[in-house]
């Protein structure tokens, strides 16, 4: 079976991406707020990509998260971040959105 979607491989990365996608819109300016910290965590040609993504698809795309720029970001990090903190984001993403509450989730 071949994934659509960059996320569809990781089962952790997909359930948080998917609660996240059903959300309240309060919930997430809190995830994608939450998900903009990585930029702290990545190197400088990774946020470089980011926003070459973010130039192309804000607005136009027809991702669920296209449309909001806050959450275009937030999203394009998270799927150019390396493996190891890619997971570990999912991970306190999912279990943040389980508990709906963002409160005292760090990503360090």
């Amino acid at each position: 079976m071949i994934n659509k979607r960059w996320y569809d491989s990781d089962p952790i990365l997909k359930e948080a991406l998917e609660l996240l996608r059903l959300s309240p819109e309060e919930t997430q300016t809190e995830a994608a707020n939450f998900m903009l910290k990585l930029q702290e965590q990545v190197a400088a040609e990774v946020i470089e990509h980011v926003y070459d993504i973010i130039n192309t698809y804000q607005g136009k795309g027809n991702r669920w998260y296209d449309n909001d720029p806050m959450m275009l970001k937030g999203v394009e990090l998270l799927r150019n971040a390396p493996a190891k903190i890619q997971r570990v984001a999912a991970l306190k993403l999912l279990i943040a959105l389980e508990q709906k509450s963002f409160e005292g989730v760090e990503l360090g």
